[in-house]
């Protein structure tokens, strides 16, 4: 670079960089939703964030949204650093674009070590090569559960994501939501019973979700150019616009299962669905919480049957907030063996984009702490030191400020930062072993004893 020319530190598109502010509210709902993940036996794990290419393309993940790196790492002037490690220079590798396949690939590099049904979560950072727009970016965190078992997983555990989706979100309290929920057994049974090939199905499952972006009659459009005749169009929509309560619903699928040709896997997938919907119902979630909808199918290859999409009301242009399904392929692809899975996903960056951009969530202080004490004098920095100390020890967030300015801008540097109460000790308090505490937001001052400073300041912070 030439001597003068100005370096470009803009953040690099799509990638994400948060202020203090909004980084205390990442970690806040990131505490919200590690213990609820763990109040129901969830353990963390991380994985890389770079994966084999083969192993993030292994079930169905062909798509646009890998960022590619081709091997070697190394630059050349390090070739036999390079060869030395053993790289072949030929492997290519890739940024893991969510957290489903790698914990597949996670599993089958771990399986002796792990008890089955094994439930996990994870909380790591993941890479789309997506064209970055308001509310899309190229790296994002992204909060999920799955368990995953040998052989054989119980269909409760479908039933335990909406009330864990639930707790979630009540607890973050943003509003009214719903979650939607389906099967793909429903989709693919009714499809197989409307004479669609199976060849064909995929890409109409495929169609069918992109309903709330594309509209009723580009659907249509669509469908009919993957060959489906006009007439099997038309019921594909009237299907997937069957609502109501829930039981009416049930009762309408199992009316059609009973009335069309060739719906046994219709009719076991209406079968999967009341199981869930019962279990959802014994965890306690309230009925206006969650809802069949025929139209959700998740377009990733790998669901094979329950799908759920959450939905804010009121917000429905935010898209999902939470999504997921289960799985009876995807790490069998790996190992060969049947190990059927269900979780949920929420990718947390969007989600607190576009609940700051709506107004649903605002930012937390720039800071944690929750009292400044003040510099009044240089000499009496030993007892600012003492004070902050047996403050932090009761347990209260404390900034000692260590730069000597008028004390209406220590006022006002505090209160910038989000900063409730400032402690003032002069010459003559530090004397008597007292303190001015002020309460920054109503302006009130009042005297207190050293030696009841902290429980005054807990007293006052609930």
């Amino acid at each position: 670079m030439a001597k003068g020319d100005k370096i470009n530190f803009s953040t690099p598109s799509g990638f994400t960089e948060f202020l203090p502010s909004e980084k205390r509210l990442e970690l806040y709902l990131l505490d919200i939703i590690r213990r609820v993940f763990e109040s129901y036996g969830f353990t963390p794990i991380e994985t890389p964030a770079v994966e084999r290419l083969e192993v993030l393309q292994a079930k169905g993940n062909q798509g646009d949204n890998i960022i590619y790196g081709i091997d070697p790492i190394l630059p050349p002037n390090r070739q036999a650093e390079r060869d030395k490690s053993g790289e072949t220079g030929s492997e290519a590798r890739a940024l893991k674009f969510d957290q489903t396949v790698p914990l597949a690939a996670y599993i089958a590099r771990h399986l002796n070590e792990l008890t089955f049904p094994f439930a996990r979560y994870q909380t790591d950072i993941v890479f789309r090569g997506e064209r970055a727009k308001d509310g899309r970016f190229r790296q994002f965190r992204q909060c999920d559960i799955d368990v995953v078992a040998r052989r054989e997983l119980s269909l409760l555990y479908d039933a335990q994501m909406p009330a864990i989706i639930t707790e979630i979100f009540e607890a973050i309290n943003i509003g009214d939501f719903l979650i939607r929920i389906n099967n793909r057994k429903v989709l693919t049974g009714f499809f197989k019973s409307l004479g669609i090939a199976e060849n064909q199905i995929k890409s109409c499952i495929g169609i069918v979700d992109t309903l709330e972006k594309i509209g009723e009659s580009k659907v249509k459009q669509d469908l009919e150019k993957e060959g489906i005749l006009e007439e099997q169009a038309q019921k594909i929509i009237e299907f997937i616009k069957i609502d109501g309560l829930v039981d009416e619903v049930l009762d309408k699928l199992k009316h059609l299962a009973q009335n069309l040709p060739e719906t046994e896997q219709l009719s076991l997938g209406v079968s999967e669905l009341e199981t869930v919907i019962a279990g959802v119902r014994n965890l306690g979630v309230a009925e206006n919480r969650f809802c069949i909808d025929l139209s959700i199918a998740r377009g990733l290859d790998y669901y094979t049957g329950t799908v759920y999409e959450t939905t804010l009301l009121g917000h429905e242009a935010l898209g999902s907030i939470c999504s997921g399904g289960r799985y009876e392929e995807l790490v069998g692809v790996f190992l060969g063996e049947k190990m059927p899975g269900v979780g949920i996903s929420i990718g947390l960056t969007r989600l607190i984009s576009r609940l700051l951009k709506a107004g649903i969530l605002s930012s937390l202080a720039a800071t944690p702490a929750q009292v400044m004490v003040v510099n009044m004098q240089e000499d009496l920095m030993p007892t600012y030191l003492k004070v902050s100390q047996q403050l932090r020890q009761a347990g209260i967030n404390v900034i000692t400020n260590f730069d000597k300015r008028p004390l209406g801008k220590q006022f006002q540097l505090a209160d910038k930062q989000g900063i409730k109460f400032c402690v003032i000790i002069g010459s003559e308090e530090a004397a008597a072993q007292k303190s001015s505490l002020k309460d920054l937001k109503t302006g009130e001052q009042v005297e207190v004893l050293l030696e009841n400073l902290a429980e005054e300041v807990k007293r006052r912070l609930t």
